[in-house]
């Protein structure tokens, strides 16, 4: 299972919310590109990486950030934040990121991300589904709309391959991953590289995730917090 480490940025800082709550921001690092070095330097070799402000506006913010971190780093970086149109794909894969993570518009424009799964393939698009009590949140959390995961992922059926899952209710808390909408997700959509994200707070998480037959698995407060350590992780 790959680990990956995640930066979320809000006017260009490394923070981590609690439930998507951009009122309850915590800032970790002033610099990303210092704290994605740091991870490198640990044996990392995923990285996701959030445009928190790009969530929340029109379009990507922050790709400068995301350049200065694919230039200076040999990190696999997956970015996701803020793409809302086919200028916005090009500008994230051209700044070199590996991935781009298609989250609001996957419900919201769904005719569109499928022309970009046709036209950038699926081994490049990450779809990814915020969910609160499995219903599928958009626009930075702040909607919260009718259609289950379950749904969501039937609709894309053929076309996905990734699909990076959140779950709100867990994120930011430290309290355990969902390990029951994994299972579940797991079950309905075994050929899916499915990824984790939300409540990671100890390594015993990693490890009813990995036991899941996870693909991979985002690990953000809980380095931050010093709950989870880089050497534990990647062993370095």
């Amino acid at each position: 299972m790959d680990i990956i480490p995640a930066i979320d940025i809000i006017n260009g800082k490394c923070v981590r919310l609690t439930k998507g709550n951009y009122s309850q921001c915590k800032i970790y690092a002033e610099d990303p590109l210092e704290v994605a070095l740091r991870f490198e330097a640990a044996g990392c070799k995923r990285l996701h990486l959030v445009d928190l402000d790009g969530a929340k506006s029109s379009g990507v913010i922050h790709e400068a950030v995301l350049a200065k971190i694919c230039r200076q780093t040999g990190l696999i970086v997956d970015f996701g934040g803020g793409v809302k149109s086919d200028t916005d794909i090009r500008k994230v894969f051209d700044a070199g990121a590996a991935f781009v993570c298609i989250g609001s518009l996957a419900q919201s424009a769904r005719e569109q991300v499928c022309q970009w799964l046709a036209r950038y393939g699926g081994e490049r698009l990450i779809i990814g589904a915020d969910v609160w009590n499995q219903k599928v949140c958009i626009n930075g959390w702040k909607k919260v709309t009718d259609t289950t995961v379950y749904q969501l992922v039937d609709f894309y059926e053929g076309q996905l391959k990734y699909l990076m899952c959140t779950d709100i209710t867990k994120d930011g808390t430290l309290e355990g991953a969902s390990l029951g909408l994994y299972r579940e997700l797991r079950k309905k959509y075994p050929v899916l590289k499915l990824i984790a994200s939300g409540g990671v707070s100890r390594m015993a998480d990693l490890a009813g995730l990995e036991e899941l037959g996870m693909y991979g698995a985002i690990v953000g407060k809980a380095i931050y917090e010093n709950r989870i350590k880089l050497e534990e992780l990647f062993g370095n």
